[in-house]
């Protein structure tokens, strides 16, 4: 799908343009550090941008390197993280801050090339930590910058990935691979936004509001502080004990909850 040089020069110079007046003000924006980096793409995962400044910002306190998050007790992780949604992650990113240090020397970039081997992490956030802490010459493709390249070049919502991604790569200007990225987020974000556009992301995010995603949030909240058993629980949440069961039975598989003779704890180093 070639495109031609004219119109290419035209979007770079819109896109940048428009970045360079209105970029918005991020914490991770101010370093190339790829720790932290890597912290906030984590945190950013299915999270809007202003819940995560705080987090990040409290956490990159708390560890300021990948060996200190690798020496973190996981209670300490886990309860730094509530309220981010998606526990999982927490877990994952604690797995895979021991899988650099210990496997890559604590090397995060060169751990970006073998993202296979860590847990919670896809191409895209290894991809989007290359670009952001290393400038690389490469392109990622999130819900903002898929919907630009679709709402700009006329395309079809049902355009494949590998489409999207020659795109990318004949936009992308050479040298400058973080400022456009950053750029196409923050156009996408407050210029072309889906209600704009009419463009749906590809998933779309469940209802939190009595989910099975909030119940795990609030079981993980009270066996911070201690264990409960099976009884327990169904009296607080008063749900159907099977779908109880499914969710604890969920935790336990995803390593974040172990059970003993229906008593529930806190996964344990």
């Amino acid at each position: 799908m070639r495109i031609e040089k004219e119109k290419i020069d035209l979007f770079q110079g819109k896109i940048i343009n428009f970045y360079n007046t209105n970029k918005r003000e991020l914490p991770w924006r101010l370093t190339h550090n790829p720790y932290d980096i890597l912290i906030s793409e984590f945190m950013l995962q299915q999270t809007q941008v202003n819940r995560v400044i705080d987090y990040y910002t409290n956490w990159i306190e708390k560890w300021s390197t990948v060996e200190a998050l690798s020496d973190a007790s996981f209670y300490d992780v886990v309860s730094t993280w509530i309220g981010l949604g998606y526990n999982r992650r927490a877990k994952y990113l604690h797995e895979t801050a021991k899988i650099i240090v210990h496997k890559f020397k604590g090397n995060v970039l060169k751990a970006m090339k073998s993202y296979d081997q860590l847990p919670g992490i896809g191409e895209y956030t290894s991809k989007a930590v290359r670009i952001f802490a290393g400038n690389e010459d490469i392109t990622t493709i999130d819900t903002n910058i898929r919907r630009i390249f679709i709402h700009e070049f006329n395309l079809e919502e049902s355009t494949p990935d590998k489409d999207l991604y020659e795109i990318a790569n004949y936009c992308l200007p050479k040298g400058k691979s973080r400022l456009w990225h950053n750029a196409l987020m923050d156009y996408g974000a407050l210029v072309l936004t889906s209600h704009k556009t009419g463009i749906k992301p590809k998933t779309k995010q469940s209802k939190f509001a009595g989910s099975d995603r909030q119940i795990r949030g609030q079981i993980l909240r009270l066996l911070l502080k201690k264990s409960y058993s099976i009884d327990e629980l169904n009296a607080y949440f008063r749900i159907d004990i099977n779908r109880l069961k499914t969710i604890l039975n969920k935790m336990i598989q995803d390593n974040i909850i172990q059970n003993n003779d229906d008593i529930f704890y806190l996964m344990k180093e």
